[in-house]
């Protein structure tokens, strides 16, 4: 693979770190000159220059071999192949496989990560920033829009191949008898269907009264035919007016002889959709019949469809019902993290664990990006980005190298004095 250019991504901020490095060079070379000069003008000198002449002497040693050790790290001093210099555009790639390996070995260990977010405490943190009511807020229209965004790119045909190939498959093979059975008993113990029957009733005596004609034509179709029509208009009157009542008193008497019928038969059908055979085998196949109706594809992706819209108007609704509740409940939770340790505790060890399961299980893949970018790196142009970065703060060896070994130079010409 050719090597690839590195990017800046601040060119405003290389500039001022150019500026910097040739500041610090140019101070460091003044410094050597100063030296040169000083060692020159007082050569042959006796006395105090003579201290002065050997501390600058010293001077030039020691800025002259600390510009070779930091200009060795980045390339050939004077263009010269001396062995060991150029550093980092020869040996990046070794360079980028040990800060790898530093990574991985001191910042992603269990007991770094564990006891680095204990001492960070993120949920205390998170509590603390979402009681601030401008936080809450935001992060609530954030998750709004982005709800917003996700609802609208789920397309009809998502939902009819999600319906069609996961969940109607699924529901062919789940039973459905038992499910049936086991919630109508339910139903029937906490007596749930009554108010079902109600409404039923409710609306079955109303149809009756409001509808005479179409029960007598009813009841005439199934009339003898040899009877004379004015009996049967009037038998049919009769048993209109007793059907009428006798749904009034249904309707009026929880504990109406039909209802208990009706309970009765309700409790067989759930006994039998858990334990007969053939109860089961009819349900089964309804089931199978309302699945594979080509309505139930359109069904579903009416519903989504409606639902979808309900739940985007309120996403995009500022001060609609459900924003200001998102808000009610982020505040709320605000307050439990507030004042809940154990929560807190609770929260920020699932955090710990999810990250160093994350860590675990992708560690290697997030440090073998260090070696790889570096890699990918031209030599010549990795080393001019470092020593940008770094160039400055290394230039203050040179400096110090041409103090220190001034000083060195004046202490070893007063030790050699006094030794002769």
């Amino acid at each position: 693979m050719a090597p690839t250019q590195m990017i800046s991504t601040d060119p405003l901020a290389d500039e001022q770190r150019r500026r910097g490095l040739r500041q610090m060079r140019t101070v460091a070379v003044s410094l050597l000159l100063l030296a040169a000069a000083v060692y020159v003008v007082t050569l042959g000198e006796d006395g105090v220059l003579g201290f002065v002449n050997a501390g600058a002497e010293a001077s030039m040693v020691g800025a002259i071999a600390d510009w070779f050790a930091v200009t060795a790290l980045f390339r050939h001093p004077l263009g010269l192949p001396v062995p060991h210099t150029a550093l980092i555009p020869k040996r990046k790639d070794q360079l980028g496989q040990g800060l790898e390996e530093f990574v991985g070995e001191n910042f992603m260990q269990e007991a770094i990560i564990r006891e680095r977010l204990a001492a960070v405490g993120p949920s205390l943190r998170v509590g603390r920033w979402l009681s601030d009511p401008r936080n809450a807020k935001r992060v609530v229209d954030e998750a709004a829009e982005v709800g917003a965004i996700a609802l609208s790119k789920v397309r009809d045909d998502h939902v009819e191949s999600l319906v069609r190939d996961a969940l109607v498959p699924r529901f062919h093979e789940e039973p459905i008898a038992p499910l049936l059975g086991g919630l109508l008993g339910e139903t029937l113990r906490d007596d749930l269907h009554h108010g079902l029957v109600d409404i039923a009733l409710h609306e079955l005596h109303d149809w009756l009264v409001a509808n005479p004609d179409t029960v007598a034509e009813v009841l005439v179709e199934r009339a003898p035919w040899w009877t004379p029509p004015s009996i049967n208009e009037r038998v049919t009157a009769r048993i209109h007016v007793e059907l009428v009542n006798w749904v009034a008193d249904i309707r009026e008497d929880p504990r109406h002889h039909a209802r208990q019928a009706l309970d009765s038969m309700l409790a067989q059908l759930a006994r039998d959709l858990l334990e007969d055979p053939d109860t089961q085998a009819r349900a089964e196949r309804l089931k199978d019949r309302l699945l594979d109706h080509p309505q139930v594809l359109a069904s579903a992706v009416s519903l989504w469809n409606a639902l979808r819209r309900v739940l985007t108007g309120s996403l995009q609704d500022p001060d609609g019902a459900l924003r200001q509740r998102l808000i009610l409940e982020v505040h709320a939770f605000a307050e439990r993290l507030a004042e809940d340790a154990d929560l807190r505790e609770r929260l920020d060890r699932r955090a710990a664990d999810a990250v160093v399961f994350a860590v675990e299980r992708y560690g290697a893949e997030v440090t073998a990006v260090i070696t790889h970018t570096i890699e990918r790196w031209d030599g010549k142009e990795a080393a001019d980005r470092i020593e940008l970065h770094v160039g400055r703060d290394l230039q203050f060896i040179r400096i110090n190298g041409t103090i220190v070994g001034g000083l060195v130079g004046v202490l070893i010409h007063a030790v050699s004095l006094l030794v002769h």
